[in-house]
């Protein structure tokens, strides 16, 4: 099966589950000379499938996920909580509800390269057969079984998942 019947095969699966938000970080404008502080803002909808996003459109890869809220003052032990508390804040100013779930960073995937041999993001084709890799660490698994298995956990979670 080629991994665009594969994809549309997930979206008429998908169509009346829950998407989560995309968006991108934007550098405000200085107005008169004041810097203001960064926003999220949305950039559309997802279906999130572990390591990838499914569009209507087309298929991503996750990047970070973050949790809108508002801003309140914090002490941090890390440096890199302070960044995540910047980036639900901003998040929050993009316009996207308190708690909700944002994609951030993710990248367009090419699944034409993909059946032409190439790479693209965690996808590849191995040995004839589109596949994902789903970590680093882990190994090649067919898409077509991926799609299927992370359909069923967004249509049945796990008891105790949010």
């Amino acid at each position: 099966m080629s991994i665009d019947a594969l994809l549309d095969s997930a979206r008429a699966g998908l169509h009346s589950l829950p998407r989560e938000a995309l968006g991108e970080i934007v550098a405000p404008r200085r107005i008169l000379g004041i810097s203001r502080a960064m926003r999220i803002e949305p950039r559309g909808t997802a279906w999130h499938l572990g390591v990838l996003l499914l569009t209507d459109d087309a298929l991503l890869s996750t990047g970070q996920i973050i949790r809108a809220r508002t801003e309140a003052p914090r002490g941090f032990t890390a440096e890199s909580q302070r960044e995540r508390a910047a980036l639900a804040g901003a998040a929050r100013r993009g316009g996207f509800a308190e708690g909700q779930a944002v994609h951030l960073g993710w990248q367009v995937l090419d699944p034409d390269a993909v059946a032409a041999g190439a790479a693209s993001g965690p996808l590849s084709l191995q040995a004839g057969v589109p596949s994902v890799r789903w970590s680093a660490a882990g190994g090649w698994v067919p898409l077509a079984g991926y799609l299927h298995e992370r359909i069923a956990l967004l249509a049945q979670p796990p008891l105790g998942a949010s």
